[in-house]
């Protein structure tokens, strides 16, 4: 019988494939646009929820939102951009490499040690980024790249987030991403904009809610489970990338390039695993 923490995290995980899908479906669209209308959703739909609660809008630390919202809306562009460029199984499995520049940011943001042992976990991880472009002629180093250089970004919000844990509410460090996301996509599609059909703006909207589901189960996860244990979990969604991949844009994976998943997912859950156990260790 599976946990409450552990459907959450399922549910969070085909809901995110589901915006994966869609952005890749996109491939017409420029992804600042797609990411205009993913923050125009979340924008309605967080303050709702902030004004219910009768919380400030506005937070208390308002320069570190300021970064949280401006280096999200970065790493999602540039996410974006690479899911409709690049093999769809590949971006986002590039993008999991978060968690690693996560934990190494932190040693310069938040004065966090990282241990020797989890030094090799990020090698093993780095050795399969390498192999998944290295062994595919036909992914362009460009957005190879850019997909790095997305998770990078992406590890620099983390730790904005993980900065305001002790002075603003969830819900208005989630308010932030939208509140600096939809003026900046704004101006860059008025001069990018492509049309949508009625069908492409379903998809659009799709998107936005899609996105938020997954939020909100994740979150609802992390809070009733330990962040091990759900967030194994949360790397199916890699396995979806790689069938959808292969069945709906007919990427062509090799057993090299699997290969390379498995070790960047290999690296990553050896430092979840390592950081859980050292943690359980310091608490007894």
């Amino acid at each position: 019988m599976l946990s409450k923490g552990i459907k959450h995290m399922l549910v969070a995980g085909i809901f995110f494939s589901f915006m994966n899908v869609g952005v890749k479906y996109l491939d017409n669209i420029p992804a600042i646009e797609i990411v205009f209308f993913r923050s125009l959703v979340t924008l309605v739909i967080s303050a709702i929820m902030i004004k219910r609660l009768g919380i400030s809008f506005l937070g208390n630390n308002k320069s570190i939102l300021f970064l949280r919202g401006l280096f999200g809306l970065v790493a999602l562009s540039l996410y974006f951009l690479c899911l409709q460029k690049m093999p769809f199984a590949s971006a986002v499995t590039i993008m999991q490499l978060s968690p690693i520049f996560t934990t190494i940011l932190a040693i310069f943001i938040l004065k966090e040690r990282v241990a020797l042992p989890q030094w090799f976990f990020f090698l093993v991880s780095f050795a399969g980024v390498a192999i998944i472009k290295g062994f595919n002629p036909n992914m362009s180093i460009l957005y190879f790249l850019l997909a790095i250089l997305a998770a990078f970004i992406s590890a620099l919000a983390y730790n904005m987030i993980r900065k305001l844990k002790d002075t603003d509410h969830p819900l208005v460090v989630v308010f932030y991403f939208p509140l600096i996301a939809l003026p900046v996509a704004g101006i860059l599609t008025y001069f990018k904009w492509v049309q949508p059909n009625m069908m492409e703006y379903l998809i659009l909207i799709g998107i936005g809610i899609s996105t938020q589901i997954a939020q909100v189960n994740m979150t609802k996860a992390l809070q009733l489970e330990e962040v091990g244990k759900v967030s194994i979990v949360r790397y199916l969604t890699i396995v979806y990338a790689i069938v959808i991949g292969y069945v709906f844009f007919k990427d062509d994976y090799g057993w090299i390039t699997l290969l390379g998943i498995s070790l960047v997912v290999c690296g990553v859950l050896l430092n979840l695993w390592f950081t859980k156990v050292n943690k359980a260790k310091i608490i007894v």
